[in-house]
């Protein structure tokens, strides 16, 4: 399962954002809402295709694709050296698969920001450093253990030492490791090190309303912001967490028109995980029957095989081949056995590529 860490400096909406999160699962069997402790919880994926499948099947269940969420305390100037606990907080981060940056993005006197006025472009940059530096550290230290290693000619020690030593000048130039030129062979070789700046970024950019917020402002803070992520090879959404968290306690029936009355137009919590999910180059595939209809993620770009194995590590070591039938086609058509008779169900075999939208049967030995 996808976890996703949220940080931020002090103050920026980040238990906000969990706690719309947490409200705003998808009710479903195996994946309600769950806390493992009181800032991590596990969230069901909303998706309309899903629901329009299980009522074309029938469905018993329904199961959407699930993130976990850990949201993790604020993160101050001098974490990387241990200030505000900062070494416990980067290890909780080292632990998730993709970091959702909270930036506050919104004036209001009455709500103290953390370094006395709000820049979201100097606020990225702090987290950033503090992530950067804690990587150098960790960098530096892996180095000085391959040492012997690379006197010794050890090929795997060399390769090793190699990407790293791609990975550290980056870094001791100010910059994500995510931006060094290394290849997918060298991120294997490092992947132990779970190193916080290799991780995809997502940057929340968390507005108010009512308050002024800095989309609406004319003095560039905006500007400059989207800009800035633009130019480190990141993506921003736009959300206003306090309302998300509001709206979660409203009827479906009245949410459209509370959102118009608090002139918020889209639905931000979809758009985030929307963004997440363009961040970390993800699909959704489903499978669907009488018992079940379930939503599965896998990374795009990933053969019928490697799909197969997000249900169960035999549908890829034992793989013949897979049914497939596009989400929208199948809804049309009405019915598996009608997508059948037209011929809109295809045979693939071990070098399909899947697609956002599939639905699949697999067939293995």
């Amino acid at each position: 399962m996808l976890k996703i860490g949220i940080v931020g400096l002090p103050n920026v909406g980040k238990s906000t954002l969990f706690n719309a999160l947490t409200k705003a699962s998808v009710p479903a069997e195996n994946y309600p809402f769950c806390t493992i402790d009181p800032s991590v919880g596990v969230v069901g994926v909303p998706d309309e295709r899903l629901d329009k499948l299980a009522e074309l099947s029938k469905s018993e269940k329904t199961i959407p694709a699930a993130i976990e969420f850990v949201d993790i305390a604020g993160l101050v100037k001098g974490a990387s050296e241990g200030e505000g606990l900062g070494n416990q907080f980067l290890t909780h981060i080292r632990e998730t698969d993709a970091i959702l940056h909270m930036v506050r993005f919104f004036d209001d006197p009455d709500i103290t920001h953390v370094h006395g006025e709000v820049n979201p472009v100097e606020d990225i940059e702090v987290i950033n450093l503090e992530l950067i530096l804690a990587d150098q550290s960790t960098v530096k230290n892996r180095r000085e253990r391959l040492v012997a290693d690379v006197r010794m000619n050890k090929k795997d020690g060399m390769a090793e030492d190699a990407a790293l030593a791609v990975i550290e000048k980056v870094l001791l130039n100010g910059k994500l490791a995510i931006t060094a030129e290394v290849t997918d062979e060298d991120k294997k070789l490092i992947k132990s090190l779970n190193l916080l700046t290799l991780k995809p970024i997502l940057y929340a950019f968390n507005g108010k309303s009512g308050g002024q917020n800095l989309s609406e402002a004319t003095d560039g803070r905006a500007q400059k912001a989207y800009d800035y992520v633009k130019s480190i090879g990141g993506q921003y959404v736009a959300i206003d967490a306090r309302t998300e968290q509001e709206l979660n306690d409203v009827s479906s029936e009245d949410k459209e028109m509370f959102r118009e009355e608090l002139g918020v137009k889209d639905d931000g919590i979809k758009d985030l995980i929307r963004g997440a999910y363009s961040t970390l180059g993800l699909i959704t595939f489903f499978t669907t029957g009488p018992k079940e209809t379930r939503a599965w993620t896998v990374k795009s770009g990933s053969l019928a095989p490697d799909a197969g194995a997000a249900i169960h590590n035999d549908f890829k070591d034992k793989f013949i081949r897979a049914e497939v039938v596009g989400c929208d086609t199948l809804l049309a058509d009405g019915s598996w056995s009608a997508a059948r008779d037209k011929g809109d169900i295809r045979t693939e075999g071990k070098t399909y590529e899947t697609k956002d939208g599939d639905v699949m049967v697999f067939l293995h030995s």
